[in-house]
């Protein structure tokens, strides 16, 4: 038997530009009720694009949350509606200047399935060329050329803290050693 709770009602509480909060009355499997707080937000993409030299394309961004700069991957919230890969190519140009002939589907990441609804899609990308970058105007960050192994072993030291980056070097890594990449 599958496990579920279903919905019985529900408020917005918070509406913002880039998520709104919700608090629903769910009833549970058992008949009892409960209250569950939802982040709902479009989600993001992410993009892990690894140079014919087997560097992978790396961002130090401030994170005002963390109070501190982070190692990323180039990603970026989707607009609503907006198809993810398009997203992906887009951040892909805007954050480290770059295009490519070649993206593989690194799949989707749940950052925080306890009560967020974002979905990050990710993909990989291979056949890197430079286009002009273009940051949003509230956007700083440095880009930078990373060996893959040694992203790999920032990732394992705890150097690399951000999920979505972690996940998109280790697929990233495992695709390169297969030799689908």
């Amino acid at each position: 038997m599958a496990h579920y709770e279903k919905r019985l009602e529900g408020e917005t509480i918070y509406q913002g530009k880039v998520f709104r909060v919700e608090r629903d009355k769910v009833e549970l499997e058992n008949g009892n009720t409960s209250i569950r707080e939802i982040v709902r937000h479009n989600g993001g993409a992410c993009i892990a694009a690894l140079s014919d030299e087997d560097e992978v394309y790396m961002v130090r961004q401030f994170r005002y949350a963390f109070g501190k700069e982070l190692w990323e991957l180039p990603a970026g919230k989707l607009e609503p509606g907006e198809d993810p890969f398009e997203a992906a190519k887009r951040e892909l140009a805007e954050e480290a200047g770059l295009t490519a002939r070649h993206y593989t589907d690194l799949g989707v990441f749940y950052p925080t399935v306890g009560y967020c609804t974002e979905i990050i899609y990710t993909w990989a990308a291979t056949g890197l060329e430079p286009v002009p970058q273009h940051l949003d105007e509230d956007e700083f960050l440095t880009v930078y050329k990373i060996p893959l192994q040694k992203a790999l072993e920032m990732v394992y030291s705890g150097e690399i803290q951000d999920g979505k980056t972690a996940l998109g070097i280790l697929k990233l890594a495992d695709l390169r050693r297969q030799g689908k990449l």
